[in-house]
C-alpha cells in the first residue's frame, strides 16, 4: 500500500485526485495539504467540495514544515502554482518520495522557457533534466523508472494526443504550421475567486494570442512549430481543440486513420472515433481523450476533447502512478 499525500487538495483538479486515490486499492491518503496561508486550512475536505461528504472528510491541513508531511510518504501530488511546486518537489525527492507535479515547474527542460513564460529562474536545471514529461500514452518506458513526474498541461495533452502520431509518422506537411484552436471550461482557470472567471463575467473569448506558456510547452515535445490560440467558455469544465493541419501529398484518410488506430489500439484512455467527432458532453467528468477527424483533398482537421481537471490533470497524475508502480493503467480511474 502506498502512503500517498496531496498537496492543493482545495483546488478542483485537487479534489478529483482526492477521490481517484481514496478508492484506488493500492493507494492509502495520509494526509491533505493546503499552503498555511490558505482560508481554508484546518476545514474538512468535504466542506468545500460537499461531493465528498461522508467518502473523504479529511482535514486540509496547513504545510509549515514539509518533513512532517514527507516522513511516512510514497507517493506526493502536488496540485499546487508552478511556483510552489519549484520549491516543494526538490524536498520531497530528497525525503525519498515519488512525486507528481501537476504545475508547469518541471515541464520544459529550458532554463530560458521559465524566464520568458513563467517570470522566474528556474533554480533546479538539474530536475528539469531529470524529470520525466507525463504524457502517459507516449512515455511509459521513461515513467516506470521516474521519481519526478512532470504532468502535461491540460490544452497540451489534447493537442500532442491529437497530432503527434501524425507527426511521426510524417503525415503532415509541416510547413504549414497546425493551427490549435481550443476553447476550455472556466475551472482551468482555477478554484481562487477572479473578475476574470467569474461565472457572470466569461464571455467566449480568445486570450494569451501568441503569448500562452502551453504553446512552447507543445512545441518542445512534438518538436513542430505549431500556432495555438486557446479561448476561454462560459461552461464548467472540458476542453475541446480543433486543430487544422495539411497533409502530404497523397496522404489518405485511411492513412490517417490507420496511423491514429496504431497508436492507440492498445490505450484505454484515447477513444477514436471512427465516424463524426467528439463533443465536450462525451468526455465530461470522464478520464478520456476522445479524437476524431474529417479529410479533404489535402487538408486535415482533427478533434479533440477532454476533461480539463480529469485527463487533462487529475486522471492523467493517477494514470502516470498507476504505469509507474505497475497497476493496471485505468485502475481507480474507470
Amino acid at each position: 500500500m502506498l502512503n500517498t499525500l496531496i498537496v492543493g487538495a482545495s483546488g478542483y483538479a485537487g479534489a478529483e485526485l482526492v477521490t481517484y486515490v481514496n478508492r484506488h486499492p493500492h493507494m492509502n491518503i495520509t494526509a491533505l495539504a493546503v499552503s498555511a496561508q490558505s482560508n481554508d486550512a484546518g476545514k474538512p475536505i468535504s466542506d468545500l467540495h460537499p461531493q465528498l461528504k461522508g467518502i473523504v472528510d479529511l482535514p486540509l491541513r496547513p504545510m509549515t514544515d514539509v518533513s512532517e508531511f514527507s516522513a511516512g510518504a510514497d507517493v506526493v501530488f502536488l496540485a499546487t502554482a508552478h511556483e510552489i511546486s519549484h520549491d516543494l518537489a526538490p524536498q520531497f525527492l530528497e525525503a525519498g518520495c515519488v512525486v507528481f507535479d501537476l504545475s508547469g515547474a518541471f515541464r520544459v527542460n529550458s532554463d530560458t522557457f521559465y524566464e520568458k513564460y513563467y517570470g522566474f529562474v528556474h533554480q533546479h536545471p538539474e530536475l528539469l533534466a531529470q524529470a520525466v514529461y507525463g504524457l502517459a500514452e507516449w512515455n511509459i518506458d521513461a515513467l516506470k523508472k521516474a521519481s519526478l513526474i512532470a504532468v502535461p498541461g491540460c490544452y497540451p495533452t489534447a493537442a500532442q494526443l491529437a497530432l503527434k502520431p501524425l507527426i511521426d509518422a510524417a503525415l503532415l506537411d509541416l510547413s504549414q504550421w497546425p493551427i490549435i484552436n481550443a476553447t476550455s471550461g472556466v475551472s482551468g482557470a482555477g478554484r481562487k475567486a477572479a473578475l476574470s472567471n467569474s461565472f457572470c463575467e466569461v464571455s467566449l473569448q480568445p486570450y494569451g494570442l501568441f503569448t500562452h506558456r502551453h504553446q512552447p510547452e507543445i512545441v518542445a515535445h512534438l518538436g513542430a512549430e505549431v500556432i495555438f490560440t486557446p479561448h476561454l467558455g462560459n461552461f464548467p469544465r472540458g476542453i475541446l481543440e480543433t486543430l487544422t493541419c495539411r497533409l502530404k501529398a497523397g496522404v489518405t484518410h485511411t492513412q490517417v486513420a490507420q496511423t491514429l488506430e496504431l497508436a492507440y489500439r492498445d490505450k484505454p484512455l484515447v477513444r477514436l472515433y471512427q465516424n463524426g467527432v467528439p463533443a465536450l458532453k462525451n468526455v465530461v467528468g470522464l478520464p478520456f481523450c476522445d479524437i476524431g477527424f474529417a479529410v479533404q483533398g489535402e487538408h486535415l482537421i482533427v478533434v479533440a476533447a477532454e476533461d480539463n481537471l480529469l485527463k487533462g490533470a487529475a486522471a492523467q497524475a493517477v494514470q502516470c502512478a498507476n504505469i509507474r508502480f505497475g497497476f493496471a493503467e485505468t485502475q481507480s480511474l474507470i
